[in-house]
């Protein structure tokens, strides 16, 4: 039997980042034992998406907690694993908030065409040249509208790398452990609090969500890899020390520890929706 795992992973494009999670003791929201990062275009509703994977996946509940904002978004796992427990930028991270965007069509056949993962044989001198030729438009179109949406914070990232926890082909982990930090700060001082978190070298990601009085209203939440437990908990540490020296109040910590672990781009094209929901109910005539 397909497990709700497999099937967020395997069969919801607009699933992106599908983790199980667990904390050491029974706390605060340590009942929400699969997450995910969900995306679905303007228009249509998370909340409705929530449970139309509820009903496939027989989830009991969940939880929506939208970014409001993000102070840190990349990857690096590698070059991370050098990094001392306190080790930080000169001044805190600054928050990008999080906004619904209107594309034309034009500039929804580029980005489709653009943000599409490249295959090995696309690994070479202009490797955009089909692209913009899929997207029916010269390459210095494709090319201008790219930057356009770059500079407009519509394109995120660029990564080589999305694994978490598989080895390598040499056998390697390129890291074992992913931690989910969860901080609980006062109302108002939220980018304060996410600046200052994220300003910390070791985090690939930084947000300020509302998790809510199930998570003892967590408001700033923040993602490390490491291939050592206790080293991931002493950069914790570290940061809740940047926090008190801040002045910056906590009324409440904790720790989500990643177990099974699956990532891929997610989905974002409303005609992809529009066929998907199609398809599933076609399914379950």
């Amino acid at each position: 039997m397909e497990s709700a795992f497999d099937w967020m992973f395997q069969r919801d494009p607009f699933s992106g980042h599908v983790v199980v999670r667990s904390t050491e003791t029974v706390t605060a929201g340590s009942e929400y034992k699969l997450w995910t990062t969900l995306k679905v275009p303007h228009g249509f509703s998370l909340e409705k998406h929530c449970q139309l994977l509820s009903r496939k996946v027989g989830a009991e509940k969940f939880r929506i907690m939208p970014a409001k904002g993000i102070f840190t978004l990349g990857v690096g796992h590698v070059r991370r694993k050098t990094i001392e427990p306190g080790e930080k930028a000169d001044g805190p991270a600054k928050m990008i908030r999080v906004e619904v965007v209107d594309l034309n069509e034009h500039e929804w056949n580029i980005l489709l065409a653009l943000k599409r993962e490249l295959t090995p044989e696309e690994i070479r001198p202009t490797p955009w040249m089909a692209r913009a030729n899929e997207a029916g438009v010269s390459l210095s179109e494709f090319y201008r509208v790219a930057e356009d949406l770059s500079a407009r914070k519509i394109i995120g990232r660029f990564s080589t790398f999305l694994e978490h926890v598989k080895p390598s082909q040499t056998g390697v982990r390129v890291t074992r452990f992913n931690a989910l930090f969860h901080w609980a700060v006062p109302t108002g001082r939220e980018i304060e609090t996410g600046g200052e978190i994220g300003r910390h070298h070791i985090l690939t990601h930084c947000y300020w969500r509302e998790a809510g009085l199930e998570f003892k209203n967590v408001n700033i939440m923040a993602v490390a890899h490491g291939t050592d437990k206790q080293r991931l908990l002493d950069h914790k540490v570290a940061i809740d020390r940047h926090l008190e020296g801040c002045g910056i109040p906590v009324s409440y910590t904790n720790v989500f520890w990643g177990g099974r672990s699956e990532i891929k781009p997610s989905e974002i094209s409303p005609k992809v929706y529009r066929e998907w929901t199609r398809q599933i109910d076609l399914q379950a005539i």
